[in-house]
This record gives structure tokens, sequence and C-alpha cells, in this order.
């Protein structure tokens, strides 16, 4: 059975102290090239998928070009407004 020292505890705040600073210093150099990238590939991945919605909806009107649709049910009745209720007027009353 071993048993904790004061030695032992100081070599392990050493190392958790040592090993913070190492990647607070590998972060700095690394997270902006790794967020760039993350980035661009978003970018891309947006670029994409534009491209893919815009030829879709391109060739979906390429096919209807031929088809012409009337809807004749609502050109002979005109549009009816809402009858919501009377109008009322009222007056003060001192």
């Amino acid at each position: 059975m071993q048993e904790a020292s004061f030695s032992g505890l100081i070599k392990a705040i050493c190392y958790i102290v040592a090993f913070y600073y190492i990647f607070k210093f590998l972060a700095r150099i690394f997270l902006p090239v790794l967020v760039k990238k993350a980035v661009e590939k978003a970018g891309e991945n947006f670029q994409r998928q534009q491209q893919y919605s815009q030829d879709a909806s391109w060739q979906k009107t390429q096919r209807n070009t031929d088809e012409v649709i009337i809807n004749t049910a609502n050109a002979k009745n005109p549009r009816e407004t809402k009858k919501v209720g009377d109008y009322v007027d009222y007056e003060e009353i001192d």
C-alpha cells in the first residue's frame, strides 16, 4: 500500500499546471487554423447545397414549360368581402 506524500502532491500540481500551459500554447497556434478549415468546409457545403437547389429548380421549370394551368373556378365569381357585422356609431353621454 502506498501513502500520499507532500512531494507527490507538488509533482501532480506541477504536471497539471504544465499540461494547462502547454495546452493553452498549442490551442493558440492550432485553433485558428482548425476554425478556418471548419468555416471553409461549411462554406463549401453551403455552396454545394445552393448549386443543387438551383439546378433542381431549373430542371423543374424546364420540364413544365409545355404545361399551362388556368384556374377558372375563381374567375367567374368575384371576390366577396367578409360581412363582419353592422356599423354602430357611439355617442358620448355627459
